[in-house]
């Protein structure tokens, strides 16, 4: 590998958060927009934002990413 495990992982995280916050707003869909307002929730408060569902999205794209970079780095050694 052509990093230390340190610097990969801090890498794979960058990417990660990077990668959570580009997914993170796909598909939200706010009370407002659905209608459906209950007393003293804020209209712009997601829905339904499956969570669990673009975290396991995020670590995916994030991998291939990852193996992309040291596919490209291993290349230029």
């Amino acid at each position: 590998m052509p990093f230390s495990t340190p610097l990969a992982v801090a890498i794979y995280f960058t990417i990660w958060w990077t990668v959570w916050m580009a997914i993170l707003p796909f598909g939200v869909r706010s009370m407002h927009e659905e209608g459906d307002i209950p007393k003293g929730v804020d209209p712009g408060a997601p829905v339904a934002p499956k969570l669990a569902m673009k975290a396991v999205a995020t670590t995916v794209v994030s991998a291939v990413v990852f193996v992309a970079l040291v596919i490209v780095t291993k290349a230029t050694e």
